[in-house]
């Protein structure tokens, strides 16, 4: 009884439910396209995975509602821990008691999210059921991007396409549940024939595309009622190179913890951050970036971490094997922020203190990174107020650095091959462009001096470039041909990606450049003969900076600036032994320059993806041929009437194909005397041809009734004219055999 029970519920969750939950959570990723550039990473991977849950155990689960709800509400809980943990929201640690503790005390504000999603999913999945509900919901979906596109700086007509896509499938799916439930009898037919459907939504889908891609352009008749009223008003509008309206957006500089979509522009704010009090100038170093994704960077795949105290010392995984000095830094918060991570100069090394203690709370290093996180309480973070760390600066031998080939550097130092990691879909025009500029150099010292020099001389800062001639979706490639200017981000994104490109490992860091120096740090003396003097360096948001760091092998990571007007304190001292062949790379860098000043003609990027236009194009191309062979009889008797000057009639469609197959034989050798009649052809060739004799007088009979008999002749005796001619080939071709 219970299994019937189980079949009955699968039977209401029929194809078209599937179908359903498809379209449904392709509109849904649509929303999380538009939404991860304000959520945490974390926020939209634990929203992405509940929907993409959900969806599968709707489908699968041969339960009933009840019994499927609750195992949705533990995976989701297990997805929830999983992804807390993956992002380093909580380290759990402790007996499971006070694991479970931790675990409830970090669910918030991710459960609201997971579960708003889970209900938004399962509302829609019920309550749009009808034709007239999925064009409303459409609607709403459609008129709801398009404003966010209007008014946000976020371009959506990619996000808009793909749900058109969504609803013209869901749409199609309706319509054949429809006539599953009208016309039971019917749909059992056509289902034994489903290639039939598949093909011809296919090909509608097809032609709808070609036809979107080869619309001309033409600007809009009527003007929407906002850029109207603006014109109104007399406040100016300006177009946004993907066809938005470029609404500033009140961005101010700072510490930003999403990098995943870099660019746009930015208002500096000097509100004061920290002071730091130190024997060195630095930058001072907070998070690095591995990952990029064509939009910015993704911090997932992240090392591991430890836990660490202050005064223990900090293991560094790539420091590099050069000499170094000590650098100690006093910082002191400025403001009440809560940073994920400490501050400092280079590679961490050791945690003096924290608010003045020894004993401090919870801290996580990650050695691969040379990252040092804190551990704050997410219902009442704190930061810090200050903290003293220790850090050890490189001393680089420039000279020698620079004669390294990559066999020197790299054979028995190779970097983690994501610090190589490209895009699938990089573009070539960024590869082929760091090649060019290189070309000169022998060594990735010399590659990424040229690479440096190039974006310092051949690109303009500013805090807020024309995002308007932004042609290319790659945020390099955009800035290196389209925009041509930006800030640190766009510098050094491109000087990262470019020394990839070129075999060099490099990654992505962000934090605050060193800052104004107070009036009277300067002239401090030291306390005693030989004591370094210290100076104080007020950093603001406005400091803040990203820079490149490039692994060189047993020399470490050493970071590169790329940013006009920035000058990044490197520690460096002349080797014992000059080298002696002193290169010189300055002259070869200027021809470089002058060969990349043509401009690259600005190309328009498509909302749809090539190989989708390339698809669209085979099936219609197939479907054309289709109906050519499909509509052979129609087309060969339309010829067959251009030459009458009139229709044929089926008397004549018969003597037309009978004439046909009497030219086939004539080609397999069976052919006729002028005084022959077909009656005599027939008897003679069935003697050369025994097997194919019932077939021949068959053939024979058709003809003598349309030709000599009273009775009227049908289309369907042509057509089996034709069927009865097509089974004396295959007989021909066998007795040949």
């Amino acid at each position: 009884m219970s299994i019937k029970v189980n079949e009955s519920v699968v039977g209401k969750r029929s194809w078209y439910h599937a179908a359903s939950l498809l379209w449904i959570f392709l509109i849904g990723m649509q929303w999380i396209s538009f939404t991860q550039e304000s959520w945490y990473t974390e926020t939209t991977s634990l929203v992405l995975w509940t929907i993409a849950a959900v969806s599968i155990l709707e489908v699968i689960l041969p339960f009933k509602m009840i019994y499927r709800t609750l195992v949705k509400a533990g995976v989701i809980g297990y997805i929830l821990h999983k992804t807390l943990i993956d992002y380093s929201v909580y380290i759990p640690y402790g007996t499971l008691t006070e694991r479970a503790e931790q675990f409830i005390l970090h669910m918030t504000p991710y459960i609201w999210f997971s579960l708003c999603a889970w209900v938004m999913l399962e509302a829609a999945l019920r309550l749009v059921t009808t034709t007239r509900r999925i064009l409303v919901f459409l609607g709403i979906n459609i008129i709801s991007m398009g404003i966010l596109d209007s008014f946000t700086q976020i371009p959506l007509w990619i996000e808009i396409a793909w749900v058109m896509f969504a609803g013209m499938g869901w749409l199609v799916c309706q319509h054949f549940r429809n006539y599953q439930l009208q016309y039971p009898q019917g749909w059992k037919r056509i289902i034994r024939y489903p290639y039939k459907i598949l093909a011809n939504i296919a090909i509608i889908f097809s032609l709808i595309i070609v036809a979107s891609v080869n619309m001309p352009e033409i600007p809009p008749t009527l003007t929407d009622p906002y850029t109207a009223w603006r014109n109104y008003t007399g406040t100016s509008t300006t177009q946004a190179g993907n066809g938005n309206l470029d609404i500033p957006a009140a961005t101010e500089s700072g510490y930003s913890r999403e990098d995943n979509q870099l660019g746009g522009g930015f208002n500096f704010d000097y509100t004061p951050v920290m002071s730091v009090t130190t024997n060195e100038r630095s930058y001072w170093r907070g998070e690095t970036r591995a990952e990029y994704t064509g939009t910015g960077w993704d911090d997932r795949g992240r090392g591991a971490t430890e836990n660490v105290e202050a005064g223990q010392s900090l293991e560094n995984d790539e420091s590099g094997n050069v000499n170094t000095k000590q650098v100690t830094q006093n910082v002191t918060m400025l403001n009440d922020n809560v940073y994920p991570i400490l501050f400092g100069a280079y590679s961490i090394s050791e945690v003096s203190t924290i608010n003045g203690e020894a004993s401090t709370e919870r801290m996580l290093w990650n050695a691969e990174q040379a990252e040092l996180h804190v551990v704050t309480d997410r219902q009442q973070p704190q930061y810090p107020k200050t903290y003293t760390i220790v850090s050890e600066a490189p001393v680089i031998v420039e000279d020698e650095l620079r004669t390294k080939s990559f066999e020197d550097l790299y054979n028995s130092n190779p970097a983690d091959d994501m610090y190589l990691q490209l895009p699938s879909r990089f573009p070539d025009r960024v590869t082929d462009l760091a090649a060019e500029i290189t070309a000169s150099a022998n060594t990735p010292y010399e590659k990424v001096a040229l690479l440096q020099n190039y974006l310092q001389t051949n690109f303009e800062y500013t805090n807020n470039p024309d995002l308007s001639r932004k042609a290319s979706s790659d945020f390099v490639e955009g800035f290196l041909f389209d925009v041509m200017e930006g800030y640190c981000d766009y510098f050094s994104t491109a000087l990262v990606m470019m020394a990839r490109s070129e075999g060099i490992p490099a990654r992505w860091v962000k934090g605050y450049a060193p800052g104004q120096m107070s009036l009277n740090s300067d002239m401090q003396a030291p306390r005693q003969p030989g004591a370094e003097i210290e100076t104080t360096y007020t950093v603001t948001n406005a400091d803040a900076h990203s820079w490149a760091e490039v692994y060189f092998g047993e020399y470490g990571w050493i970071p590169v600036e790329a940013t006009p007007g920035f000058d990044m304190p490197l520690l460096t001292e002349q080797p014992d032994v000059q080298p002696v062949d002193q290169p010189e790379d300055q002259p070869e860098e200027e021809p470089v320059q002058e060969e990349e000043q043509t401009p690259s003609p600005e190309q328009t990027s498509s909302v749809i993806p090539t190989f989708v236009i390339w698809a669209a194009g085979a099936i219609i191309v197939l479907w054309i041929a289709y109906m050519f062979w499909r509509n052979r009889f129609s087309l060969r008797f339309f010829l067959l009437r251009l030459r009458t000057g009139g229709p044929l009639t089926p008397e004549q469609k018969v003597v037309a194909e009978t004439e046909r197959w009497i030219r086939y034989v004539k080609r397999k050798g069976l052919t006729r005397s002028g005084d022959e009649t077909l009656r005599e052809s027939v008897t003679r060739w069935s003697q050369v041809n025994p097997s194919a004799e019932g077939t021949l007088h068959e053939l024979l009979t058709k003809f003598e009734q349309t030709r000599y008999s009273p009775a009227s002749v049908t289309a369907d005796d042509w057509k089996g004219v034709y069927q009865t001619a097509l089974k004396l080939r295959k007989e021909l071709k066998a007795e040949r055999a």
